[in-house]
């Protein structure tokens, strides 16, 4: 599902377990850039410039290598009170002068809406210590938790997790020291106490995971990885974890092996302007989310009445007029079969095409197997049976034992009886084998009464031979 212009491809799957309400967002420094809050490496950066001092030659080897924790905890430990000092240095930082315009927030607001589940139950983490999400949320009765006290991430959790502590509204002597900035913290952390590793790994066996704001050489996102890699060598076996990164012209794959090699699922985006496709694939997510029905009800208004055009990667209008007919209400695909003007018959081949897999079973009601069959293929037309992987719905009989069909495969069918009286719609179902499904034979039957589709008396004549079986 491509949610915007030249913006990332979010997998199906991912947006069906969003669906579920078995997504939980897990937001990095990204996030906060329109609100010119700095990523690990700004912060670095503008810490020595507050501090007044420069990187020692130790500590600029480590920057120089990302290892930004090292930086920090080095520094802590050359300058005098430097603990105390560096974190006050960084909240101060972190506290934006203002969050005008309301862009600077849009993002938050976003998240926030898609952290909370058809039960009105929010799960969201973050390893951020500023304060946005608190500003948004002020008056509610949200559930917040920061390190090192943090909740069990079962199914009945609901909440914002800071998972490496938040930045006090008037920071107190100590209050400071929560949070997780430095290698020593780190360690604490993730190795030696592990409360966050065990936060993690738990997160991760329970929900489907997906990190949004974070670099793939990221300190913090390498930490959680090394977490969930010594789960996998005890034998535990997470969910699929989902990951937005941004890549240059060119290094699209290079990203995206990067990303595999770290067992996560990279959503890409191309880099553009401070993760402008980020920003606003995460908003429309966000609007197509709230207003659910009528959301994929206008992506059908909007495209389906002319031909479909040629899908490109920069802009994918048939996945997204594809993904809203699939809807299992059937309330999108109703108006595709309503809609005036009526969409044309070229809409038959992408309705056709077998753009389905193995992964995309759950989107039509079908629990799939913990091993991936690869060859697995499937279309809107011609699928498996809610429930019984057996039997088929489909327009043209498939060989299978035929299936009561659902909402969406009903609509559809209503959708080419408006088309009866076009020879292209008969000889697309002579070219598929012309053997018309029983349930949409009834349906022509009835459509071919006085008073029923207009179909002139030549048409009417090849529908009744093609009825008969008699056309191949």
């Amino acid at each position: 599902m491509q949610l915007i212009q030249n913006g990332p491809d979010i997998p199906d799957r991912l947006m069906q377990a969003h669906e579920e309400g078995q997504v939980v967002f897990f937001c990095g420094a990204g996030i906060s850039y329109p609100a010119n809050l700095p990523g690990f490496k700004g912060l670095v950066s503008k810490l020595y410039a507050g501090l007044g001092t420069v990187p020692a030659p130790v500590e600029k080897a480590a920057i120089k290598k990302g290892q930004f924790d090292t930086a920090i905890g080095l520094i802590e430990h050359r300058i005098i009170g430097g603990r105390e000092k560096v974190r006050q240095e960084i909240a101060r930082i972190l506290t934006p002068a203002t969050l005008a315009p309301s862009r600077a927030t849009a993002t938050h607001h976003a998240l926030i809406t898609l952290s909370r589940n058809r039960d009105g139950r929010h799960r969201l983490v973050t390893t951020n210590f500023d304060r946005i999400f608190e500003s948004l949320l002020a008056g509610s009765q949200l559930t917040r938790s920061a390190a090192p006290q943090l909740p069990v991430p079962k199914l009945r959790w609901s909440g914002i997790v800071y998972l490496h502590g938040l930045l006090p509204e008037v920071p107190a002597p100590g209050d400071l020291d929560a949070l997780v900035l430095s290698s020593g913290d780190f360690g604490l952390a993730y190795l030696i106490e592990r409360w966050a590793a065990r936060f993690v790994s738990e997160l991760v066996r329970n929900y489907v995971v997906c990190f949004v704001g974070y670099s793939i050489n990221d300190p913090v996102l390498r930490y959680m990885m090394d977490a969930l890699a010594a789960d996998r060598l005890l034998g535990e076996s997470p969910t699929e974890v989902f990951a937005f990164g941004s890549f240059s012209k060119g290094k699209e794959k290079e990203q995206e092996l990067e990303w595999d090699a770290k067992h996560v699922t990279p959503i890409l985006y191309q880099a553009h302007f401070r993760h402008h496709y980020l920003h606003k694939t995460l908003q429309a997510w966000a609007g197509h989310y709230r207003d659910g029905i009528s959301a994929n009800e206008r992506i059908v208004s909007r495209h389906a009445s002319s031909a479909p055009p040629a899908s490109t990667k920069q802009d994918d209008v048939v996945g997204r007029v594809l993904w809203a007919l699939s809807d299992p209400t059937g309330v999108p695909a109703k108006r595709f079969a309503e809609l005036d003007p009526l969409p044309p018959l070229d809409w038959l081949d992408s309705l056709a095409h077998e753009r389905f897999g193995h992964r995309d079973l759950r989107r039509f009601g079908i629990q799939p197997t913990d091993k991936e069959d690869e060859k697995l293929r499937f279309s809107l037309l011609s699928r498996y049976a809610k429930y019984d992987a057996s039997r088929s719905m489909n327009l043209v009989r498939d060989g299978r034992d035929v299936h009561s069909w659902d909402r969406v495969m009903h609509q559809i069918a209503r959708w080419t009886l408006r088309h009866l009286n076009s020879p292209r719609l008969l000889l697309w179902f002579a070219s598929h084998g012309g053997e018309i499904d029983p349930f949409l034979a009834r349906m022509i039957v009835e459509a071919l009464k006085p008073g029923g589709t207009p179909v002139s008396r030549p048409m009417r004549i090849l529908w009744s031979l093609l009825l008969a079986g008699r056309i191949r």
